[in-house]
């Protein structure tokens, strides 16, 4: 099992660029770049302040997939 995210997808929604999504929940842009890419996974603080900033639940943000999918 993978953890995968939405966040890319989400950003681009709200018109969010990386920085700006940085600069909200108080990470570098290169953090956010690492997690959309899918290379770094999100410690519970920093996914709630990305759910916080879209005001979705987490489970509507990151999701487990099997490797395999």
């Amino acid at each position: 099992m993978v953890i995968k995210n939405r966040v890319k997808e989400l950003r681009a929604r709200h018109d969010f660029t990386q920085g700006n999504l940085a600069d909200l929940v108080n990470v570098t842009r290169q953090t956010i770049i690492a997690l959309e890419k899918g290379s770094y996974v999100p410690s519970l603080m920093l996914a709630m302040n990305i759910a916080r900033t879209f005001k979705l639940p987490i489970e509507e943000i990151f999701y487990l997939e099997d490797e395999e999918s």
